[in-house]
């Protein structure tokens, strides 16, 4: 595990090579996002079992694909399918290739966030204060956490405070986060949320947890990295969600469904959400993220499709005829 000092080290080289910046199917997942409004509770974060990660936490980059419901089914509502951007890797993402040129048109840059990769980040930990009633622990209390970048913003400042001296997943001397629910803007904030400031050590029944189930190596958690078909196939749906067409289940189902779409009949293809080394922490150095209005703490899969305003088809087609003209030359 990387000492106080590395951990630091590597998030200032990652600031300096990114200027301009600005659940799954147990319960193992603690779901912060169903508190009320008004409501906190206590994590302890716990390190990575994968002696190769350099941070106690794993980040993604996922893309949200929607689609105006499923092809075939009567009444069906918009669906979202989320892919990997494969920039987690260090790799050319085919989405973002074509997304980054919308910003160069003010009319675009609305349809342009929208298709822009969403941050968020895997933790692990013990829940020591439990806001939610009706949470179903399970067997074994080490929970994992999926932390969006406003939260991750408070953790990383704290880590780069001179005055820390212990790494807060430190056993014997680590420090308890307070996740606070409230609301800015007609969406959920957590920018009251905070470090403890005294040190703690693990309880003996919480000891006994990490020796008896062990610890969680993050990289099993992230998204498989895509081949050669799998672009594809993510291209082919990019396309096809500007176009405003429906999920088609029977072409794109092996690869990449919407929460709750079951893989077709006779597939064999890898599900899109299997295991995979911990992705690179890089970002394309060319071309600073677009600002969003709202960076959202809750994960994709979690929580129910946002309504939207559709893009107006002159747009669409004007992308969509773009992105054509592109791959004809």
């Amino acid at each position: 595990m990387a000492s106080l000092a590395e951990i630091r080290a590597r998030l200032q080289a990652a600031e300096s090579k990114q200027p301009g910046q600005s659940s799954g199917g147990d319960n193992a997942i603690y779901p912060h996002w169903n508190m009320e409004e008004g409501a906190s509770s206590v994590l302890r974060f716990l390190p990575d079992s994968n002696t190769k990660n350099a941070f106690f936490w794993a980040e993604r980059q996922m893309i949200r694909l929607p689609f105006n419901g499923i092809k075939g089914e009567m009444d069906s509502k918009q669906v979202i399918v989320p892919v990997p951007c494969v920039e987690m890797w260090g790799d050319s993402c085919p989405i973002l290739a074509e997304v980054r040129t919308w910003f160069k048109d003010k009319s675009l840059e609305d349809m342009g966030r929208k298709y822009w990769k969403k941050r968020s980040y895997i933790f692990q930990g013990f829940v020591r204060e439990n806001a939610l009633a009706d949470d179903k622990a399970p067997e074994n209390p080490i929970r994992r956490f999926i932390i969006g970048p406003q939260i991750f913003a408070t953790i990383k400042s704290a880590l780069m405070d001179p005055e820390l001296e212990e790494l807060p997943t430190d056993l014997q001397r680590g420090l308890d986060f307070r996740i606070t629910k409230t609301a800015k803007g007609g969406y959920a904030d957590y920018s009251t949320s905070k470090w403890a400031r005294k040190e703690s050590a693990l309880t003996e029944a919480e000891q006994a947890a990490v020796d008896s189930f062990g610890l969680f190596d993050l990289s099993e958690f992230m998204p498989k990295r895509p081949g050669e078909v799998e672009l594809k196939v993510m291209k082919e749906m990019f396309e096809a969600s500007v176009d405003g067409q429906p999920y088609d289940a029977e072409r794109w189902g092996a690869y990449f469904r919407p929460p709750g779409v079951s893989a077709p009949a006779g597939t064999s293809a890898p599900t899109p959400a299997s295991s995979t080394p911990a992705p690179k922490v890089t970002e394309a150095a060319s071309t600073p993220a677009p600002t969003s209005t709202v960076e959202a703490d809750e994960p994709a899969v979690a929580t129910a499709p946002v309504e939207e305003k559709p893009a107006s088809n002159q747009n669409a087609q004007d992308i969509l005829a773009m992105i054509r003209s592109r791959q004809q030359t």
